[in-house]
């Protein structure tokens, strides 16, 4: 818990470059929400409204005034993303402002979450780009009054954040955005994940291409690129991150079936030889779908808590309205429904068929889908 008095100020634990801070009852769920889905980001917010998962989380509690926070926040982080009324926060950050090229960009959003506004440093700082980008996470209004905010292209290190889509290296952001920025040749390679990605502009620069393999990418030729799929590259595939960002949309849905009482370790273990044998990428997983006799399942619950993955339970009924390729006359006899990890698969992700069908491991089943877009 960070202590906020006059005379002094508990050190603040800086993770990412963005820092999402909220005083109200409202305002913790919207920054819990955008918390869960901004790679990069920490979220800070009064004690009282502490909800007990806070630590697993990675989430910063405050007691005392939040205009004694704001100076360390300042300082540390490349854009505040502050759940305040623009008029507060207009007089907090007032004494720190310095010079447009340093000051951090800010961001403010209503209580209610219905407009986010861009306030400091719009351009340079970056708070035009992200108010895009927390808008849209949102489905809320930007709001942006800077003229000249025109460019209309990509901003590489928050592309996708609305979706929850997160870089697997941080390593070439900085060549990759610069050769964006500077109207090159640039490969958007999709293979998965959400398509209206695009909300810059009335149309993609000419400069941009979008590739549905990253194959023609490199037969095409480019400065650099933007890949997002859930794959793990091979080698040959890999040439095209010498000036590029890599992008995993969160796509993977996970149906488990278990023994009562199968520890988190060997559930996680599984997922791991799972993934790996299908070469698919452990942060592009969404969400653990099992059956309505699981939802209080500690080993399920713990992995989905502690990877931030979705966890999803179906009835019976609902697991039996899926067709299955393997349905098991055992697991009716227990459960009630012919299948889980099969049908809870399908049923969450929309996918007509499974990239792995059924795999048993010990005291785990498991099937893997992939949400189509």
């Amino acid at each position: 818990m960070i202590e906020l008095q006059e005379e002094k100020v508990s050190a603040i634990e800086q993770k990412g470059n963005y820092a999402i801070v909220a005083i109200t009852k409202h305002g913790v769920e919207l920054a819990r929400k955008l918390g869960s889905s901004f790679q990069n980001a920490d979220v800070y917010y009064m004690g009282k409204f502490e909800k007990g998962d806070e630590a697993a989380k990675g989430i910063q509690m405050f007691t005392g005034s939040v205009r004694l926070l704001l100076p360390s926040l300042f300082q540390a982080y490349q854009g505040l993303i502050i759940i305040i009324s623009l008029g507060a926060v207009v007089r907090m950050i007032a004494p720190l402002l310095k010079d447009k090229k340093t000051d951090p960009g800010v961001v403010v959003i209503d209580d209610k979450g219905e407009h986010v506004i861009s306030v400091l440093s719009g351009h340079i700082g970056g708070a035009n780009e992200l108010t895009k980008e927390v808008a849209a996470a949102l489905k809320a209004r930007p709001i942006i009054t800077t003229a000249s905010d025109v460019q209309g292209t990509i901003p590489v290190d928050l592309f996708g954040k609305r979706f929850g889509w997160v870089w697997d290296s941080s390593e070439k952001l900085t060549p990759v955005s610069a050769a964006v920025v500077n109207e090159e040749k640039i490969a958007v390679v999709q293979e998965s994940g959400e398509k209206e990605w695009w909300h810059y502009g009335p149309s993609i620069p000419e400069n941009i291409k979008v590739y549905d393999s990253i194959d023609g990418a490199l037969k095409a030729g480019l400065d650099a690129a933007l890949v997002i799929t859930h794959r793990k590259l091979s080698e040959e595939e890999n040439l095209i991150l010498h000036n590029g960002v890599l992008y995993r949309p969160k796509v993977i849905v996970l149906g488990i079936g278990c023994n009562r009482g199968t520890t988190t370790e060997e559930i996680e273990a599984v997922i791991e030889e799972t993934l790996k044998e299908l070469q698919f990428s452990k942060k592009s997983v969404k969400a653990v779908c099992t059956i309505d006799i699981k939802k209080d399942e500690s080993g399920l619950l713990e992995v989905a808590s502690k990877n931030n993955w979705e966890f999803i339970y179906f009835t019976p009924a609902e697991l039996n309205s899926v067709k299955m390729e393997m349905p098991s006359e055992t697991v009716f006899k227990y459960t009630g429904a012919y299948g889980v990890s099969e049908p809870a698969a399908l049923l969450y992700s929309g996918a007509e068929k499974l990239e792995l069908v059924k795999k048993k491991s010990g005291n785990v089943t498991i099937s893997v889908a992939i949400i189509p877009y």
